[in-house]
C-alpha cells in the first residue's frame, strides 16, 4: 500500500506508544503532503502547469508526469504541463478523445494503467518523446461537474508497473487540478463565447495556441496593422528624398538581419532576405517610383501602384515564383511607406504583445522598432519563413490562437506563456504576481 513502507515510529511525547507518525524526510508521505500544501490555495493556471507535474511525479516515483487539457470543441487533448520530456514538447503533443491510451481513458472516464504501453491496443506513439524508455503507463481522466477536463499521465520504467493504490492516489490528485482548470475559464466560455461590448469592463480569459518561440512576457495587447494605401492624394516636394532615405534605411536593416541570422545559425534559411535587398537596389523599381512622384502622385500612391503592377503581372503570367515575389514586393512597399511617412493609425504601442494573422518582413523592418515583447498569431503553425522571422525577432511567440481578436480590446493587458502555449487576457493579480516571481527566478545574474 502507498506509504506503508514509510510508516516509522517517531519519538515524541505527544504521540501515544501504540501510535505511529507516518512520514520521514523525503519519503512518499511527505511528498504527498507537499502536493496537498501546493494545491491548497488557488493557483494561476501557469503555476499549476509548471509545478504540479513535478510534484505528481515525485509522489508516484515516476520519471514522467504530464497534464493534458481538453480544448477547442471538447475533443482535443493537448499536453500543456510536463516534467521529464523536453520542454519544447508542451503545447505540441496533441490527441483527440479516444485516441491513444490517454484519449481512451478520457473517453471512458476511468483510469487505464499498463505495464508496457506499447502492448495496449490504443497505444499512440510520439517518436519525438522517445517514450520507449518509460513504458509503465498510467492515464487518469480529470473530471469536472459536466464531464472530463483533461488527463494526468505518469510514466516510469518497465519493471515497476503502477499499483492499484497508486492509481487511486493519482485519481485523488486530479480533484484540485480540475478546480484550477475551471477557474482558468479555459473551456466552456471559449466554446460559445459571448460578444464583448465596449464599456462592459475587463474579463479574464485564457486562450490556447501552439508554442513557436519559447518564453514568457506581459504587456498591453495590440493588433498588427499596416499603413493606409493613400493617406495623401497629392505629392509632397520632399517625397522623392524621403523615399531615398527609407530605401537606405531598409537596406541597412536587411543587412543587419542577415548578419544576425549568420550569428544565430539561421544563415541557410534566410535567402529571402537577399531577395528583399535586390528589390531595394532594383533601379527599375526606384525609377518607376520617382517617375510616379514626379507626375504628382503621393508617396503612398506611388508605392501602392508599384505593388499593384507587380501583382497584376504575376497573376497574368500564372507563375508561382512571380506571385511569391509580388507578395514580397507588397510587404516591402508597405514597410518603405511606413519608414518614409509614418502613419499614426498603423503605429503600435511600445513593448506590446502583438496579435495578427501572420508575420512578414514588414514586421522585422517596422514592427520590431516598437520592441514588442511577444507575438500571437491567429493562423495555424507558421511556415518556415514566418518561423525564421519569429526567430529573428527573438521574442516569445505562439500560433493557432483562433478567435484571439474577438477577445481583446485596446488597453487590455495580457500574459503570454509561450512555453505552454497560453495567452491570458486581463490576468488576475495572482497571475501577475506569479509572472513577476517567474521573471525574478529566471533573470540572469548581473
Amino acid at each position: 500500500m502507498v506509504g506503508d513502507d514509510e510508516a516509522s515510529p517517531i519519538l515524541d511525547d505527544s504521540v501515544p506508544p501504540n501510535a505511529r507518525l507516518h512520514g520521514q524526510a523525503g519519503g512518499q508521505v511527505d511528498k504527498v503532503l507537499d502536493y496537498l500544501s501546493f494545491v491548497a490555495t488557488r493557483k494561476p493556471l501557469t503555476v499549476l502547469l509548471d509545478e504540479a507535474p513535478g510534484k505528481i511525479a515525485a509522489c508516484t516515483d515516476a520519471e514522467i508526469a504530464s497534464l493534458y487539457l481538453l480544448e477547442g470543441d471538447g475533443r482535443a487533448l493537448v499536453m500543456r504541463g510536463n516534467v521529464g520530456f523536453p520542454k519544447g514538447t508542451r503545447g505540441k503533443v496533441r490527441l483527440t478523445v479516444g485516441e491513444g491510451i490517454t484519449g481512451k481513458a478520457v473517453e471512458l472516464r476511468y483510469p487505464i494503467s499498463v505495464a508496457r504501453a506499447a502492448d495496449h491496443a490504443s497505444y499512440r506513439p510520439f517518436p519525438e518523446l522517445n517514450e520507449d524508455r518509460f513504458p509503465a503507463f498510467l492515464a487518469v481522466p480529470i473530471l469536472g461537474a459536466n464531464g472530463p477536463l483533461g488527463a494526468v499521465v505518469v510514466q516510469r520504467q518497465a519493471d515497476r508497473p503502477f499499483s492499484e493504490a497508486e492509481v487511486s492516489l493519482v485519481a485523488a490528485m486530479t480533484a484540485p487540478i480540475s478546480s484550477g482548470i475551471r477557474l482558468a475559464r479555459l473551456l466552456d466560455d471559449l466554446r460559445d463565447p459571448p460578444r464583448r461590448k465596449t464599456g462592459e469592463g475587463t474579463r479574464k480569459v485564457t486562450l490556447t495556441g501552439v508554442p513557436v518561440i519559447p518564453g514568457r512576457a506581459m504587456g498591453a495587447v495590440a493588433a498588427l496593422r499596416r499603413p493606409a494605401t493613400s493617406p495623401r492624394k497629392t505629392a509632397d516636394d520632399e517625397d522623392a528624398e524621403t523615399l531615398r532615405n527609407a530605401i537606405d534605411q531598409a537596406e541597412g536593416a536587411l543587412r543587419a538581419l542577415a548578419d544576425r541570422a549568420q550569428t544565430t545559425g539561421l544563415g541557410e534559411h534566410v535567402a529571402f532576405i537577399d531577395s528583399y535587398l535586390l528589390m531595394c537596389k532594383d533601379q527599375r523599381l526606384q525609377h518607376r517610383a520617382f517617375e510616379l512622384i514626379d507626375d504628382g502622385q503621393s508617396l503612398a500612391t506611388a508605392l501602392s501602384e508599384i505593388a499593384r503592377q507587380a501583382t497584376r503581372h504575376a497573376s497574368e503570367s500564372g507563375n508561382e515564383f512571380l506571385m511569391s515575389r509580388a507578395r514580397d514586393m507588397e510587404q516591402l512597399c508597405d514597410a518603405l511607406l511606413m519608414m518614409a511617412s509614418p502613419d499614426s493609425r498603423a503605429t503600435l504601442p511600445a513593448k506590446a504583445i502583438v496579435v495578427g494573422d501572420d508575420i512578414s518582413i514588414y514586421d522585422l523592418l517596422v514592427t520590431a522598432r516598437t520592441q514588442p515583447v511577444g507575438i500571437v498569431l491567429t493562423e495555424e503553425a507558421p511556415a518556415e519563413r514566418a518561423r525564421v522571422l519569429l526567430e529573428l525577432l527573438g521574442v516569445p511567440a505562439i500560433a493557432d490562437v483562433g478567435g484571439a481578436l474577438r477577445w481583446i480590446a485596446p488597453g487590455d493587458i495580457a500574459m503570454l506563456d509561450a512555453d505552454s502555449g497560453l495567452l491570458i487576457v486581463n490576468p488576475s493579480r495572482a497571475d501577475i504576481a506569479a509572472h513577476r516571481t517567474d521573471r525574478k527566478r529566471n533573470r540572469p545574474p548581473t
